[in-house]
């Protein structure tokens, strides 16, 4: 039997990535997630060539375990498998990240700084947002 579990279902022996409690790691991930060009299939997280991580339609699942599986084995149809590329500490800071995108990572994992040297708040701190739909202004239609 596999460990691998497509559409989300519960694993066996789930266990917590301890790299979401840690802005540090999730900011390594996000590194990471630039410099191994998940950002070309993924863009920022919306999907494009791959398939979005910021909502709530997870094919393989949205457990670490499940993301981690789907990093290093690979899925059918585009996603390369990057066992060997990267180490599985790296592998677990850009799960931890790609939750992070999806909101599901926790949202105390912001550093505890309070100067000006403090960046930008985690992209999972925020409130939920709603997609608008919007239209192209007339100045911008064709004749």
């Amino acid at each position: 039997m596999s460990d691998l579990h497509p559409g989300g279902g519960p694993t066996p022996a789930a266990s917590k990535n301890g790299y979401e409690e840690s802005a540090y790691a999730i900011s390594e991930g996000q590194k990471l997630y630039t410099t191994m060009n998940c950002v070309g299939c993924h863009f920022h997280g919306g999907g494009g060539i791959g398939p979005p991580l910021m909502d709530n339609e997870w094919i393989y699942g949205s457990d670490p375990q499940q993301i981690f599986a789907s990093i290093v084995e690979g899925r059918p149809n585009g996603m390369p498998s990057f066992r060997g590329k990267i180490t599985d500490y790296q592998v677990w800071q850009i799960a931890a990240y790609v939750r992070c995108l999806g909101g599901l990572a926790p949202s105390g994992t912001a550093p505890g700084r309070g100067d000006e040297l403090q960046g930008p708040k985690p992209p999972n701190s925020g409130p939920a947002q709603t997609p608008q739909n919007s239209s192209l202004p007339k100045s911008a239609e064709r004749p």
